[in-house]
């Protein structure tokens, strides 16, 4: 089980300042740890941003899918710098 840090209802934080405060939380995160993030909406953008922002990193587990509100766990992992981000290099996973 990832070790959780917190939990964070976004709803309470001003919707111009959400994604940074949760990219600064990531940023902050150990490989292995994780903290969850509660919304009232599916927060699909959010995901996209923190994936382009940490290609290979994110752990992205949905807990609460909707449709009043959604509970995410967002994990980071241990990047893999050898394969530009993509765990299969050599051949190891049998995909090259």
């Amino acid at each position: 089980m990832i070790p959780l840090k917190e939990e964070i209802d976004v709803r309470a934080i001003a919707p111009h300042e959400r994604h940074a405060q949760l990219f600064d939380r990531f940023d902050g995160l150990l490989p292995g740890e994780a903290f969850v993030i509660v919304n009232d909406h599916n927060p699909v953008p959010l995901r996209r941003q923190l994936e382009g922002r940490s290609p290979g990193e994110v752990q992205w587990t949905c807990l609460q899918d909707g449709p009043a509100l959604w509970r995410v766990q967002i994990g980071k992992q241990e990047a893999c710098a050898d394969a530009g981000g993509d765990c299969c290099s050599g051949g190891a996973c049998g995909g090259g």
